[in-house]
């Protein structure tokens, strides 16, 4: 339960993020941490080294 629990904060946070930036007229930036984001994802996944050949195929 505690992970669900993690994951739904997580999602808030971010959300709020995003609720902050449209709100004050942030919206431009909201391409680059989405790029961030999934850079990020990428690395995390590329720390596997079942995905290397996945992740090799990309780039």
């Amino acid at each position: 339960m505690g992970i669900v629990k993690d994951a739904a904060r997580r999602v808030g946070v971010v959300n709020g993020l995003f609720a902050f930036l449209w709100r004050n007229r942030l919206w431009w930036m909201i391409p680059i941490f989405l790029a961030v984001l999934v850079v990020g994802f990428i690395v995390a996944l590329a720390a596997h080294p079942a995905a290397a050949p996945f992740i090799y195929t990309l780039f």
